[in-house]
């Protein structure tokens, strides 16, 4: 069996490079006073481990995470964090959107409409990358500004 490689240092660069320093001192020293070397575990396994091996780029990692976070559903949090993080990565608002709109005959209409609506409260916020990323209010338009899908679905 081949072991797996685990590069911490790599894991929390990898982070800091995606959500940000300030976002990632943040949102771990928070947790990690909750459940003392979660954070780090999280980190190292999943930034220093999984997104550190061969076959898929970083896009297509941030693809099939907004898709298993859509698809899961009731996980907002993760799923707004990894909208800002596919943004700073140069995902367009409108690959974002097509990701979500793509899910809807997989995971249901409702699960993609909580998708869009994640999408549209990151794009609203003014997310990194969000003002250059092809803009959530052109035809790609993920939902109104309350997070209501266009036409007022729920």
């Amino acid at each position: 069996m081949t072991p797996s490689t685990i590069d911490r240092d790599a894991g929390y660069r990898l982070l800091a490079e995606m959500a940000g320093p300030s976002t990632v001192e943040s949102t771990l020293t928070g947790l990690d006073s909750l459940a003392p070397g979660f954070p780090d575990w999280i980190v190292t396994a999943l930034f220093g481990g999984t997104y550190q091996r061969e076959g898929l780029a970083l896009r297509d990692r941030q693809i099939a995470n907004l898709a298993a976070l859509t698809a899961i559903g009731g996980v907002e949090p993760q799923l707004d964090d990894h909208v800002r993080n596919s943004l700073r990565i140069g995902m367009s608002a409108r690959e974002i959107v097509e990701v979500m709109v793509h899910l809807a005959p997989y995971v249901g209409v409702p699960r993609a409409l909580a998708g869009l609506r994640v999408a549209a409260g990151v794009f609203a916020d003014g997310a990194d990358g969000a003002d250059d990323a092809g803009g959530a209010g052109d035809s790609g338009d993920a939902g109104n500004a309350d997070g209501t899908a266009p036409g007022g679905a729920r």
